[in-house]
Formats: C-alpha cells, structure tokens, sequence
C-alpha cells in the first residue's frame, strides 16, 4: 500500500512539473466557462441605432428619449431622408433605423393611431428579431403610459421591416460563418501542422541549408494550401447560392480578392503556431483550441458582439475573422464594394503582415540558438 501511495505522488508531481497539462486542467475549463457564460448571450446591449423623426413634435421626441436612455440601445445618429438608410446600412454604422411617420403626435391625438416603421440589418437575423422585439417592447410601454386614465385610447402601430433578409432566412448568418470557420482551421491548422512536421522529424534544418532560401521553403509549404482553401471557399460559395439560395449581390472578383487575403491571413497565424510548436500535437491543440472556439463565439458568427462585456468586444477586434464575416457579408448580401471595406481590407492586410514579422523573427530566434 505504501509503494502504491508513493506512486501516486509521483504522478501528481510529474503533473505539476508539466505546465502544459496544469494549463490544459486548469486553465481551459476557466476560459471555457468564462467565454460560455459572458458571450453567449440573446440578450442585446448597447446597440447602435438611427433615428429618421419625420414628425419632430413632443411625442417622438419623448419615444426617442426612452429608447436612447434604454440599456439596450445608442442612438448614434439622426438621418434627414429614407434614402439614407441604405447608406448608413451599408457602410455597417448602426443596426436598425426607427422612423416616425409625419405629423405623429397631431395623427395620435386625432385619429389615436400613429406607426413608426422599425428597419432592421437583418443579415443577423436572430440579432435583427430581439432588436424588433426589444423597441416594440418600449413602444408598448409607452403606449400603456399614454393611456392611463384616459377613453380614447391610442395606438402606436410598430411596422417591422426586415432590410437584405426579408424571409428571416438562417443560411445568410451561417454561410459567412462557416465559410470564415472552415477557411480559419484548414488554412492555420494544416499549415502549422506542415511545418510543424518538418521540425519535429529534424528536416526543417535540411532545407533550410539547401540551395532554396528561407522564405523560399516557407512559400513553397503554404502555396499548396492557398490553392485547396481557395478551391474549399469556391465550393462552399457555390454551394450556398445553388443549394440555399444565398444571394451575392457584390462583385465575384472583390469575394475572390478577399478570400484570398483572409486566406494568407490564416496561414500566416498558420506559420507562427508553427514557430512556438514543438509538436504536431501540440500544434493542432492550439490551432483547435486556440482559434475554434475564438471564431465561432467572438467573431459575431453567431453571437452580436456589442453584447458582450467590454474586454469581450476588445478581443474579438484582434481576431481576423471578425472583419471576415463583416467582409464577406458586405459583399453577398449588402452588395457594397471595396469603398466601404476598405478598412476591414487594411485591418486584414495589417494582421497577415504582423503574423509574417514575428514568424520571420522567431525562426531566425530559433536558428540562432
């Protein structure tokens, strides 16, 4: 029993010898929860609204406040013509637009009927529901307000319209996000498991020596899976507008030309998994745990990030498939083109030139040594 007692210790020390394993013990199940319990929410928070008052009388003015001092929503701007809804739609400002109709308040106190129309970015579409659901909700409160001890009762009709997703269809929030998921963990993973591969069989420094040089051997590595992921985002894209009817209302050519990106984007984190990988295993490790669960809970796939906590909606800027999924929605359902991605095209190009630097400088770290 006492030989048995010690052999037991012995395996608690090897365990907390290993930091690894205390990491993948402890630590996992804490940032597990932690994500679960913060990100994945139905709720909304602080939701960037538009305000078009066609009325301007004490009446909107009053709906306006109590939607603006709400916790659920910002009004960050007052548009003058429905013309520019489309716009500020478009270049990814607000969520959802609440016009009032002219002549609200005097329609309210004649005809004791007014309607305030309700225009959602309905290319999330659960997001685009609450949304409705939530300034309804206010309307009805104010509703009931407006007629307390009174006969006549009026009526505030919510009109809701639901802008590039008028069937609530689901495939148009989970084909961006597939494709981002899909594209992330089969550019990244394969690649720092290639390369990983190399290192771990001692044939890394055999080509590094031979004739070819450095950025020679990492190029040739990656250029077979540029050209599968391509051949991955072809197929799903095309799966989506012949099976599921997604439509791509921008240009093919601008769809390609960021795929692309994202593409080299994710075998570029690929290369430096790779640099700080000792082994396949544990390279496909960081790869899965590292980016799987990241993408699919703060990259907006399937969760809005405005209504996560603040550290949350920070994270999520410094993952490359958040700006993917606004990119590729941008150009299938919104139809805009390089003029209003220009920045999530630079964040991009931005993060794969990083990724590049700090591989390039851990590999010459590594030889060095």
């Amino acid at each position: 029993m006492k030989a048995f007692l010690g052999f037991v210790k012995k395996e608690f020390y090897h365990i907390f010898r290993d930091r690894r394993s205390l990491i993948i013990l402890f630590g996992m199940p804490i940032v597990q929860i932690l994500l679960f319990g913060f990100a994945i929410t139905n709720e909304i928070n602080q939701v960037k609204i538009a305000i078009l008052d066609r009325s301007k009388d004490a009446t909107t003015q009053e709906i306006i406040h109590r939607i603006s001092n709400s916790p659920y929503f910002t009004v960050t701007q007052l548009i003058e013509k429905e013309s520019d809804i489309t716009a500020v739609f478009k270049k990814g400002m607000v969520k959802a637009v609440i016009q009032f109709e002219p002549h609200f308040d005097e329609k309210l106190l004649r005809e004791h009927r007014a309607s305030v129309q309700i225009v959602t970015d309905a290319t999330d579409p659960n997001t685009a529901n609450t949304i409705s659901n939530y300034i309804t909700a206010i309307l009805k409160d104010y509703q009931r307000d407006l007629n307390q001890n009174v006969t006549n009762f009026s009526t505030i009709t919510p009109q809701i319209r639901l802008a590039y997703n008028p069937e609530i269809k689901s495939v148009f929030m989970f084909v961006p996000g597939v494709m981002t998921v899909i594209l992330m963990l089969v550019s990244a993973m394969m690649t720092s498991i290639s390369l990983t591969r190399e290192k771990e069989m001692g044939t890394m420094e055999v080509l590094l020596v031979s004739p070819l040089k450095p950025y020679q051997v990492i190029v040739g590595k990656v250029i077979p899976y540029i050209l599968l992921s391509l051949i991955n985002a072809t197929v799903i894209i095309l799966l989506s507008i012949f099976v599921f009817g997604m439509p791509v209302k921008g240009s093919f050519m601008l769809l390609g030309a960021e795929s692309l990106l994202f593409i080299i984007t994710a075998l570029s984190l690929g290369i430096l998994i790779s640099t700080v990988a000792k082994t396949q295993q544990t390279a496909m490790m960081i790869s899965l745990m590292g980016l799987m669960l990241p993408v699919i809970i703060l990259s907006g796939f399937i969760f809005p990030i405005s209504s996560m906590p603040v550290i949350l909606q920070v994270l999520s800027n410094l993952l490359p498939a958040k700006w993917f999924i606004i990119i590729i929605k941008g150009i299938m359902l919104k139809g805009v083109g390089i003029g209003s991605l220009w920045k999530e095209s630079l964040i991009l190009l931005g993060m794969t030139l990083f990724f590049i630097f700090l591989s390039v400088r851990n590999y010459q770290t590594r030889l060095e040594s």
